[in-house]
């Protein structure tokens, strides 16, 4: 359908860009016309009408330049749905079809408790207008973010507590409250108090929804998530970059992943699956079936990693130092070494920083936040100087979404294997589960019902 959409918006530009070119030929003179047909005859198309040809090549004149425009100066956003990547599509079937049957019958394994605390993205700032709410799922949970008169963001249950209608669909947004579509109860953002019934003289002090603690940095809207109810115990870091306006947004990627969540972070630690997985040039694709092909065996991709936990006060955080080199046939190209530091903070956000001898500094922000017990929504925000060409920091978020679609297909097969055997050179694997277990409490909530066999 979207297809469909822009194929007929090109159609219609067309028209109207060539209903343009007529009027302004009609204002030619006789001369001018003249010469025309000559240059017309010349092209040995004499039969086919001048003017017609002529307003269907400046159609697409303008159509070129528009995606150059967009190619050059518009941000990238590439944002795919649950089956989109990740998963074989074998001739006959959809790719829905391919995707339902490896998540109903791929074994999971034993796996950690499914929402480790922590701060999760819902949304980027720029997504919530002044008075505008959305429906956002996290940790299982349905929440209304919404913006108030007073231009902050506010995160609440979705659920009335009434009657039980979402506040997010058809919910309006009041002051700093919001009003529920069923019976124009008011939920104050700040609290969830029930500041207003429209029908009731007084309101009960029961009244309320839960109010989750949220804060916005970064130019993201984010919550913080713990099973017992325990107020935030670590803040995001703030990136003056950003908030001066030095770093400006560049585009973002969106993709659902059908894993534990812990598989994603884990893979910083895993330094051998970059040598084997990452290695092969990001023109060989996704399709891990294809990435080694000796077509593209030309351009091959260096790493250098390092990972590390970080000491108190930010125990909560760790780091990973990434040095990158590109070779072409053979030869370093020392041009496109490119030197990252990835820090995680918490279970769901982290930043990857990037500096480069004269494409500049920048950073993407890789954010992951659980929807399900293994339905994680993934998003990679890049933000980069804003004296550098767009297209630079665009290359680099299309570079890493290639090869961050390597893992997907990685993560939606897998399973979760909790006492995995291990070589010498695997110990930061393990080091990094230790690192991670602090973000589980003896109340996280767990996946109840596992199918690993095929009993019938």
């Amino acid at each position: 359908m979207h297809s469909q959409n822009l194929s007929n918006g090109r159609v219609t530009a067309i028209i109207a860009l060539g209903a343009g070119a007529m009027l302004a030929l009609q204002g030619t003179d006789l001369d001018s016309a003249a010469s025309v047909s000559l240059v017309w005859e010349g092209t040995g198309l004499l039969g086919v009408p001048a003017r017609a040809v002529l307003c269907i090549i400046a159609g697409i004149s303008f159509l070129v330049l528009g995606w150059l425009y967009r190619l050059f100066f518009c941000p990238l956003e590439l944002l795919k749905t649950p089956d989109d990547v990740g998963y074989i599509t074998e001739e006959g079937r959809s790719r829905a079809r391919a995707a339902n049957e490896v998540r109903r019958r791929r074994k999971v394994g034993e796996l950690p408790p499914v929402y480790p605390n922590g701060w999760y993205r819902v949304l980027d700032s720029r997504m919530l207008e002044r008075g505008e709410v959305k429906n956002v799922s996290v940790v299982g949970e349905q929440v209304a973010v919404f913006r108030g008169q007073d231009g902050k963001a506010y995160v609440l249950d979705a659920y009335c507590p009434h009657l039980g209608a979402n506040l997010a669909v058809g919910g309006r947004v009041v002051g700093s409250c919001i009003e529920c579509p069923f019976h124009g109860w008011q939920f104050h953002g700040k609290d969830g108090k029930c500041v207003k019934i429209p029908y009731a003289e007084k309101v009960p002090e029961f009244a309320k929804v839960r109010c989750w603690p949220s804060c916005e940095v970064n130019g993201q809207i984010l919550v913080w998530y713990h099973c017992d109810g325990e107020d935030p115990q670590w803040t995001v870091p703030e990136l003056q970059e950003i908030t001066k306006g030095e770093w400006v947004y560049r585009g973002r990627t969106e993709h659902f992943i059908n894993a534990h969540i812990q598989e994603i972070p884990e893979n910083a630690a895993d330094i051998a699956h970059l040598a084997h997985l990452h290695t092969p040039g990001i023109v060989s694709g996704v399709d891990l079936r294809y990435t080694n092909s000796k077509t593209w065996e030309f351009l091959r991709h260096d790493w250098k990693a390092h990972w590390e936990p970080e000491a108190e006060p930010n125990k909560h955080c760790s780091k990973m130092l990434v040095k990158h080199a590109i070779t072409v046939f053979g030869h370093h190209w020392s041009l496109l070494d490119v030197d990252v530091v990835a820090r995680q903070v918490g279970p769901g956000v982290v930043f990857l920083q990037f500096e480069h001898s004269f494409l500049g500094r920048g950073v993407i922000l890789h954010c992951v936040t659980p929807v399900e017990p293994l339905l994680q929504f993934v998003s990679h925000i890049v933000f980069y100087q804003s004296n550098i060409p767009p297209i630079v920091p665009k290359f680099i978020l299309r570079a890493e979404c290639i090869q961050f679609e390597r893992d997907v297909m990685i993560w939606n097969n897998k399973k979760y294997i909790s006492k995995p055997v291990l070589v010498k050179e695997d110990s930061t694997i393990q080091k990094h589960r230790r690192w991670f277990s602090q973000f589980y409490s003896e109340n996280s909530p767990r996946l109840n019902y596992q199918r690993d066999t095929l009993d019938f």
